[in-house]
């Protein structure tokens, strides 16, 4: 078996979302590109997006406006420049989207008798400025960025490819650290390989796999966050993890979400009983930020014992329902609930890691010549909490920036010498993944209870001591048996696991996402929670 196989490329991306995609394209005129994606090429959020991309495409609303909500639902902890940046590149970057082939919805314009697109509104939002398409927006990004894509010849797919490890040395003038490419899990052949580039960029997503009930796909197990911390990268605000208010609640459709727009259209939050409750708990009821409503859905469920809540847009009349949702509308008459007609069974799940490795505007990390983009990175953007639809916004955005960071470098930059090959001389094949599936499902459990949506020092210290025994395995099973994916995956989402109880320990409050029984007010000054890793050879 050759484990010794090498590849080489300009610009290493790992992820195959809305925001590696991006990057690969914008730099790939200049760049020989390698793109890894972890399954098929579509396997990733960004195709389950079903919102929306919030961008001021209405002259009634302004960038200011986008600026001033995004730090409201930020519950006061988001770096100003950095929304700004994002909120002052959004149209742009839309643009390019609109350009490359994404059919947003349009609508006719009764005064100018000419199509326009049309916006809606979600939680958190002043204004109608999300754009879509339909109600599966990252399906037709994705489905467009992938079909560019493939139509340059300066990018190389390499499909069932896990990053392992991020290979780094010493610069030899500027005597920092510098990334010089990676370790890959080739999960056709089941061997590693290494990629050598000029930069790598993390595109990898976010970390809701640590979760029990989650709306992320299975490759959502935090990769690139623990890659860069085993690096040497800086991360930070890992204790805000977004509950999506509304997954369905059926045996059937494990991890189908429920978007946010039905709430921005109208659809009401209701008990079993048929009564609304989001009106106690907020002004704003359905269309408050996403923390609230997912903490009053967690409480109710509590409160009455229930398996779930509902979700009720059947006073809409039916065609309005189906023009706007036809793909929830068909999933959900696949297995036998009609929208139309009945309310739908829902319950919060984690949907969003709204912390993670922490960048620049150019999307550097600490390491030279690594980058961090999309759900993966720190920005500074959502802070304590993301509003909807600034998300796959963000991504584009940064793969802007990036890009345009590294084109404007490439010349400057050589390639690496010949890299170390991966050792596995001294590893055995395992007659024991069972071992891995426990402990898999033990850490998803205890996350869900007690790093969940409400929190308390006992249930965080109880959290640490046993992520911190499930290390002390995996990392013995590490040590004496050949890699495989859920092995991969288990010590990735183990570490970050870990960051994010440590973050959530330092923070003495409760603020957006992070809610916590032992701390229930907030501080009058705060600011993020940034982990530096020890210093390492």
């Amino acid at each position: 078996m050759n484990t010794n196989r090498e590849h080489q490329c300009d610009v290493l991306v790992v992820g195959s979302g809305a925001a590696g995609l991006s990057l690969a394209l914008r730099v790939a005129k200049n760049c020989r590109v390698i793109v890894l994606s972890k399954g098929p090429l579509s396997e990733g959020s960004t195709y389950y997006a079903q919102g929306g991309i919030a961008a001021v495409f209405d002259e009634s609303d302004s960038i200011d406006s986008h600026v001033q909500d995004t730090l409201i639902a930020g519950a006061g902890i988001c770096n100003v420049k950095t929304v700004r940046f994002i909120a002052e590149h959004a149209k742009e970057c839309v643009q390019w989207l609109i350009d490359g082939g994404v059919p947003f919805d349009r609508i006719e314009d009764q005064e100018e008798g000419e199509p326009r697109y049309h916006l809606t509104r979600e939680g958190g939002h002043s204004h109608r400025r999300i754009l879509h398409a339909a109600d599966a927006t990252g399906m037709a990004m994705q489905s467009s960025l992938q079909e560019n894509v493939k139509n340059q010849p300066n990018i190389k797919l390499l499909e069932r490819h896990n990053a392992l490890d991020l290979i780094t040395e010493l610069d030899q003038v500027t005597q920092q650290k510098k990334v010089v490419g990676a370790y890959v899990w080739n999960r056709n052949d089941e061997h590693v390989e290494t990629v050598r580039a000029k930069f790598v960029v993390l595109a990898t997503g976010g970390s809701s796999k640590v979760y029990q009930y989650t709306s992320n796909p299975d490759i959502s197990s935090g990769d690139g966050i623990a890659m860069a911390w085993r690096a040497g990268c800086k991360v930070a605000n890992l204790e805000f993890n977004q509950f999506h208010p509304t997954c369905l609640y059926h045996p059937d459709a494990r991890n189908f979400l429920l978007t946010e727009a039905l709430r921005g259209e109208g659809a009401y939050l209701k008990r079993p009983d048929g009564s609304r409750f989001m009106p106690d708990f907020d002004e704003r009821a359905e269309l408050a930020p996403r923390d609230v409503v997912a903490r009053a859905i967690d409480f109710e469920m509590k409160r009455l014992g229930a398996d779930c809540m509902y979700l009720d847009i059947t006073h809409k009349p039916a065609d309005f329902v189906m023009k706007h949702f036809p793909t929830i509308y068909a999933r959900l008459m696949d297995i036998g609930i009609d929208m139309t007609k009945e309310p739908i069974p829902i319950v919060p799940a984690a949907h969003y890691t709204c912390g993670g490795v922490v960048v620049d505007h150019q999307g550097c990390t600490d390491i030279e010549h690594l980058y961090a983009i999309g759900e993966v990175s720190y920005t500074g953007l959502h802070g304590a909490n993301r509003m909807a639809s600034n998300s796959l916004l963000e991504c584009v955005v940064y793969a802007w920036s990036a890009a345009k960071h590294i084109l404007s470098k490439n010349k400057s930059v050589s390639m690496p010498s010949s890299l170390p090959s991966w050792d596995e001389s001294q590893v055995t094949c395992s007659d024991e993944e069972v071992v891995l599936q426990h402990n898999w499902h033990e850490l998803r459990l205890f996350m869900w209870d007690y790093m969940g949506i409400v929190r308390t020092d006992k249930r965080l210290e109880r959290a640490l001591r046993r992520i911190q025994l499930l290390q002390q395995e995996t990392h013995e099973y590490y040590s004496n048996f050949r890699v495989s994916n859920n092995l991969i995956e288990l010590r990735n989402l183990l570490q970050v696991a870990e960051l994010m109880v440590r973050c959530a320990m330092l923070r003495k409050e409760s603020r957006g996402l992070h809610y916590t029984l032992d701390y229930p007010e907030q501080l009058e000054h705060s600011g993020p929670t940034i982990l530096t890793p020890p210093l390492n050879d």
